[in-house]
């Protein structure tokens, strides 16, 4: 049975990564790191790491990597920038990890998503095209496999 500070303190920390969670998604193309992020609520970078993959399933890299993606996806279908304009405008450095990631998490590099991906979304509202088109990013093995 769990005591009742540990509960209150559990719950706290549940909002503080609330936090964290919610400036990744308002600050993604911003220079975040997780240093930085576990600054803004005074916790070290290894505990918000550790309790940040317990609550959401993955790190915090991995999900401002994951936001990140999402809206290049969104800034690829509507066109008018290049893949590099894109890259930068989401908060990326780097063209070739942005590349690497964008194709790990889609399945096709930023350029042909962007020659295809207004096509695959025309006629949707730009609400259900996001849902639709939303990054998945496997967790766990199906039943059956070995982890990866």
């Amino acid at each position: 049975m769990t005591s009742k500070p540990a509960a209150e303190q559990r719950l706290r920390d549940l909002a503080r990564l609330r936090r964290v969670r919610d400036r990744i998604d308002r600050d993604y193309a911003q220079p975040l790191d997780v240093e930085a992020l576990a600054r803004g609520v005074n916790m070290s970078a290894g505990h918000l790491s550790r309790a940040f993959r317990q609550a959401y399933g993955e790190s915090p890299y991995s999900y401002l990597m994951t936001r990140r993606i999402e809206r290049a996806m969104t800034l690829l279908r509507r066109g008018g920038l290049s893949v590099t304009e894109v890259c930068f405008a989401v908060g990326c450095s780097s063209l070739g990890t942005f590349s690497t990631r964008f194709t790990e998490l889609v399945g096709v590099p930023p350029s042909v998503y962007r020659r295809e991906g207004a096509r695959a979304t025309a006629g949707m509202p730009a609400c259900v095209a996001k849902q639709v088109t939303r990054p998945v990013r496997t967790r766990r093995p199906p039943d059956g496999e070995p982890p990866g």
